[in-house]
């Protein structure tokens, strides 16, 4: 006999659902987040003493009515704060140090960006849940736009301090001359950041995005860089043996098709002793230990609506956004990287980082 479920308890149902409530309601703030972000007037406010809305709508050169209307959600959801006596609001700097671009403590509003962009391909998704299929990059709009500003705070802002000394040999042989490939280089951020700083190496980016390699082509061009190639290709079955000396990823592998794959095809691709630097989420395989694991739940709605379709779409496994650092050092090693090295960085708990080596 199976067992006798629980008593009902109003108290708990009532509180869960104003648990509901305020995670639909903040819901609301965060796609007010994202037109905050899109808009400016996150910017804006941040240089301006308390203003009313008037005053904010002009300095944005937006229409009051609607930076009146986004300002009510940004009150009510605590980010602005508002006098009525005076009828201004105000951005304290201690909300603005998160939520604006080159903001000290990383700009979340970036994350944001996903909420209405993975909302418009809900029916899609509502169709894959029924009949297994997958997505394609091309379903969604504008995907690479958040990656690059993503990619601008989290890799390009800190690439030359902190990321490339995981490596300690590694900016001298940059400076030598060497050659670089960056795998789902999306725009191209990281890559020409590298090719400016290091004008005797040569940097090559393959994405499967035709409008993220166009994007990388256009900044390359305008920085006015020649040691830069940069190539829209399907990574599937990736085959270059020997060809480059330090091999990126970012944020990349685990919505590949076959990430094993690439793995092995990344590591046949080195030199020998070359260098494989690969930074992607840092969350468990194993669901309860994700239980604090930073914006887990995010992580888990992105890996939902867009990296675990889009490897299915390809015909690939599904791994998903969470699919663990225990999967991807498990990867590593089968590729023939023997000991891959595991960094989590101190203002950074949300991504690892992973540092192999192609010796003997």
């Amino acid at each position: 006999m199976s067992a006798a479920l629980p008593p009902f308890d109003e108290n708990t149902a009532e509180a869960f659902s104003a648990t509901v409530a305020e995670t639909i309601d903040a819901a609301a703030v965060a796609i007010m987040i994202s037109v905050g972000h899109r808009t400016g007037l996150f910017d804006v406010m941040a240089g301006l003493k308390p203003s009313r809305s008037g005053q904010i709508a002009e300095a944005a050169q937006l229409t009051e009515r609607y930076v009146r209307e986004w300002l009510a959600v940004m009150v009510t959801g605590g980010i602005v704060n508002y006098d009525p006596e005076t009828g201004s609001y105000h951005f304290p700097p201690e909300h603005a140090a998160c939520l604006t671009r080159g903001a000290p403590l990383g700009n979340f509003s970036v994350a944001a960006l996903a909420i209405p962009l993975v909302g418009g391909v809900e029916d899609r998704i509502l169709s894959c849940f029924e009949t297994g299929e997958g997505t394609q990059y091309g379903d969604y709009p504008c995907f690479h736009h958040m990656m690059a500003e993503d990619s601008a705070q989290t890799v390009v802002a800190q690439l030359f301090d902190i990321i490339l000394p995981l490596v300690p040999e590694l900016q001298d042989r940059l400076e030598q001359g060497i050659d670089v490939l960056d795998a789902g280089c999306g725009s191209g951020r990281a890559l020409v950041a590298l090719a400016a700083r290091y004008s005797a190496s040569h940097f090559t980016g393959y994405d499967l995005s035709k409008d993220a390699i166009e994007s990388a082509k256009r900044s390359a061009s305008a920085a006015g860089l020649h040691n830069t190639t940069f190539e829209v290709r399907d990574l599937t079955d990736f085959d270059s043996p020997n060809s480059f000396d330090f091999v990126t990823s970012f944020d990349a592998v685990h919505d590949q098709k076959d990430p094993q794959s690439l793995l092995t095809g990344l590591y046949k691709s080195l030199r020998q002793d070359g260098v494989y630097l690969m930074q992607d989420i840092g969350g468990s395989a194993h669901l309860e230990k994700n239980m604090d694991f930073p914006m887990a739940s995010f992580l888990y709605m992105i890996s939902c609506m867009h990296c675990m379709p889009v490897s299915i779409g390809q015909g690939g496994q599904g791994l998903g956004t969470m699919w663990g650092w225990e999967t991807a050092e498990e990867m590593l090693k089968i590729a023939g990287f023997s000991e891959p090295e595991r960094h989590v960085l101190p203002h950074d708990p949300m991504n690892v980082w992973f540092v192999s080596r192609k010796n003997g």
